[in-house]
C-alpha cells in the first residue's frame, strides 16, 4: 500500500502530465531535468539566473506564456512574494516571482504539493508572464470567503494529526515525509464556519524525501 511519501514522491519525480495540472507538471519536468544536469549549483543565485534564462526559452518554446492582460483595475492586494488580481466571480489570479524559493524548480514542486494536500484550494498554472522586467508564474486559485478570524491552535491540531510538528510560530516539519511546510499564519490559512482553507502555502523538500 502506498504511503503519501510514496504518492508525493510519485508526483514530483514522475514524468506524467495529467489533466488540469498538465502545464504545471510540462514545466516543473523541464526544471527538474534543468537542475539535475546544471553544473552551476555551488552558487544557488547564479543557478536561479540562469534557471530563470532557460525557463524563458523553454516557455516561449512550448507557448507557456499567460498572454491576457492583467489589469491593474483588478488589483485585490499584495505581499511579499505575490500579488493577487480579481479572475472572475469565483476566482482570484495570483502572479509570483518565486523569491521565496531558491529555484523554479522549487517553487513548482511547492505548487504540486499544495495541489495534492488541499485540492479545494488547488492552483491552476495559467502561464508565465515578464511584468517589471521579471519573470513572474501566473496561477488561478478559487476566492475563500472568510467568515471568522483563524483559530491557529486548530492549525496546529490539524497538523499534529496529519503528522506535520510544529517547529516554531507559523512553521511545520513532517518528519516521516521529509517535508517543511512554513509561514502559516492567519492571513494564509482562512477559516469558513469551522472549516480551514489553505489558500498560501510554501513547502520545502528536504533531502530525506527522497528516501525510499
Amino acid at each position: 500500500m502506498k504511503t503519501i511519501k510514496d504518492e508525493l514522491q510519485d508526483i514530483i519525480l514522475g514524468d506524467e502530465r495529467i489533466g488540469s495540472n498538465s502545464q504545471l507538471k510540462k514545466a516543473q519536468n523541464f526544471l527538474r531535468g534543468y537542475a539535475e544536469t546544471s553544473i552551476s549549483t555551488e552558487k544557488q543565485q547564479h543557478f536561479k539566473n540562469e534557471e530563470t534564462t532557460a525557463l524563458i526559452t523553454f516557455a516561449t518554446s512550448e507557448s507557456l506564456f499567460y498572454s491576457h492582460l492583467i489589469a491593474e483595475s483588478d488589483f485585490i492586494s499584495e505581499g511579499a512574494e505575490q500579488r493577487v488580481y480579481r479572475f472572475d466571480d469565483a476566482h482570484v489570479l495570483k502572479t509570483n516571482q518565486s523569491m521565496f524559493y531558491e529555484s523554479w524548480y522549487d517553487y513548482f514542486n511547492s505548487l504540486l504539493i499544495h495541489n495534492f494536500f488541499f485540492p479545494s484550494t488547488a492552483y491552476t498554472f495559467l502561464g508565465f508572464k515578464i511584468i517589471g522586467n521579471e519573470l513572474n508564474a501566473v496561477v488561478k486559485q478559487e476566492f475563500i470567503l472568510s467568515n471568522e478570524n483563524t483559530n491557529l491552535e486548530l492549525v496546529k491540531e490539524f497538523l499534529d494529526y496529519n503528522g506535520f510538528k510544529q517547529k516554531r510560530n507559523n512553521d511545520y516539519f513532517s518528519p516521516e515525509i521529509g517535508l517543511i511546510f512554513e509561514d502559516l499564519h492567519d492571513e494564509n490559512v482562512l477559516s469558513y464556519n469551522g472549516v480551514l482553507y489553505f489558500i498560501d502555502t510554501v513547502f520545502y523538500l528536504t533531502p530525506a524525501f527522497y528516501n525510499k
